[in-house]
């Protein structure tokens, strides 16, 4: 037996009579009776009412499908409630091909029975949905007017030569644009998309913020949903990568928009006995990346060889996590009496970039509020080079040294932290926050911050930066103050934003995304070659 899950909404081809010459092909089929089943083309019987008829809905459904896959996806999952207040669906919509009105799965019968409209088109895939069959329905003439628009984007029948359709702009524009393919396909119309809100369990909305971003991102996603972790056959008791192989299972084995509780991944931390996540037994707020680098720490041991990564270690692993987040650091100390260099390799699961200094140097500049851009403090850290004492071996004698360093090996999702929190001791140990208005990138170069980018020759910088090219996952933000402050996160499916307040999901814009202050920053590298 099958463990896929079955879908509610599954097409099905129906049966429709030879058309008479001239006549277009509409049709579904209908049973009635429990004797005899009479079959009803039901778009026929409305398209043959006039010749007007035909030609204005197939007119409105074209302009249904140009909505669909021209525009942007918050329009056709907007619609009305019945209280007449305006509302985004992340679930299907129903586009009525009788009228203009944009109903969902509530409102469409009342809709139906109100105007005696029964035809529909999916807000996502555009497939037809007929209400007396109650289902998604196949008809030859309108599924090929789909079929072009999501193969070609346009309606035209022309058939395309095979030099044509592999001439050198399309090989130009795989070549320049790596999302190209992506950009042109269309996703299957039935699916579960991981769209859910996590229930806050009581000041847990940091926790939240962190599973959201995992859950978003592709490479676990599919580590967990292949069977990369067996959870059947695992022994441990409590294992946290069983909690997040359930997760992923609820979030993707069926489409449903339902807040979830994360009671498996909380009761993991709880029942640990390791000291370092005590605090997260507390309903007292916690630091957003300190449980990103618990979780990681926790899923390695899991999934890895068990072994924590050493402080200055150039460990290597080949678990999920360190393909995933770890990248290596290289710290050059060059000697200014002999120019002796020494170097030290590191590895990192994220970047954590000041923002103190700064933000200082901006406020004396004369900003009262200032203002950074996500490259200028990576240029604090991985560009600029500090001087400093050490030992050198050749000199043997302490010696005035350059230090700087760069990024050896750059990781397949990279995490930068921003560092909002300042915590200053003294007779009285305090925090505060730093409110400085960070601008961050939808696609980040790191070349300029790597080892090889370093002195590269211009003639290579081209090639090397589309290797070295991110774009934006997820965005953590902390919202309020630091004693009494929330966490929400931004993360992307496929092209389109989704903002998520612990068990409250909502459609983004890129503005909206770009205008928000992060704490943390996830990017994936574009190409994985």
């Amino acid at each position: 037996m099958s463990a896929r899950p079955t879908t509610p909404m599954s097409p099905k081809t129906a049966k429709v009579k030879s058309p008479l010459p001239g006549t277009p092909v509409f049709g579904c089929e209908m049973a009635q009776g429990q004797a005899d089943r009479i079959q009803t083309e039901h778009i026929q019987q409305l398209f043959t009412r006039s010749t007007e008829g035909i030609t204005q809905c197939v007119h409105h459904y074209k302009m249904i499908l140009k909505n669909i896959f021209e525009q942007t996806p918050v329009v056709p999952q907007t619609f009305k409630n019945s209280d007449g207040q305006v509302m985004t669906s992340l679930t299907s919509n129903y586009l009525c091909l009788q009228c203009s009105a944009i109903v969902n799965e509530d409102d469409r019968l009342k809709h139906g029975t109100k105007k005696q409209h029964r035809f529909y088109a999916d807000s996502r895939s555009g497939a037809l949905y007929c209400q007396i069959c109650d289902d998604l329905v196949w008809d030859p003439t309108l599924e090929e007017l789909r079929v072009r628009k999501m193969g070609t984007g346009t309606f035209s029948n022309r058939k395309r030569k095979h030099d044509e359709m592999f001439s050198d702009g399309v090989k130009d524009s795989t070549a320049s644009n790596p999302g190209y393919i992506s950009n042109n396909t269309t996703t299957a119309s039935c699916k579960a998309n991981g769209l859910r809100g996590i229930y806050n369990a009581g000041a847990t909305c940091y926790q939240n913020v962190v599973l959201q971003s995992f859950l978003h991102n592709p490479l676990l996603r599919n580590f967990y949903l292949s069977d990369g972790h067996q959870s059947t056959d695992c022994q441990l008791t409590n294992c946290l990568s069983c909690a997040m192989d359930d997760m992923f299972q609820d979030f993707y084995a069926v489409e449903n928009t339902n807040g979830f509780t994360a009671a498996s991944i909380l009761s993991g931390f709880w029942i640990s006995e390791k000291k370092a996540f005590e605090n997260l037994v507390t309903t007292k707020e916690q630091d957003a990346h300190e449980f990103f680098q618990f979780l990681a720490e926790e899923l390695h041991e899991r999934n890895g060889d068990g072994k924590r990564p050493e402080t200055g270690s150039e460990h290597t692993c080949n678990c999920i996590i360190h393909q995933t987040f770890y990248g290596k650091l290289q710290t050059g100390t060059t000697c200014q009496n002999c120019g002796g260099v020494t170097n030290a390799v590191q590895s990192f699961l994220d970047l954590s970039l000041g923002l103190e200094n700064l933000s200082h140097k901006r406020k004396k500049g004369g900003q009262k509020v200032p203002s950074l851009t996500l490259q200028e403090c990576l240029d604090e850290e991985y560009v600029k080079s500090d001087k400093c004492e050490y030992r050198c071996h050749n000199c043997s004698s302490m010696q005035q040294a350059k230090r700087a360093t760069s990024i050896k090996r750059l990781p397949n999702v990279l995490a930068i932290q921003l560092k909002r929190f300042e915590y200053k001791q003294g007779r009285h140990d305090r925090a505060s926050k730093i409110e400085t208005v960070v601008n961050f990138p939808l696609q980040l170069n790191m070349l300029p911050y790597t080892t090889r980018g370093r002195g590269a020759d211009p003639k290579d910088a081209f090639e090397l930066g589309r290797s070295c090219t991110y774009d934006l996952l997820s965005v953590v933000v902390h919202v309020g103050e630091i004693d009494t402050g929330h966490y929400v996160s931004y993360c992307r499916v496929g092209d389109q934003w989704f903002k998520f307040n612990d068990h409250k999901v909502e459609m983004a814009t890129k503005s909206d995304v770009m205008s928000a202050q992060p704490y943390l920053l996830f990017y994936i590298i574009r190409s994985l070659s």
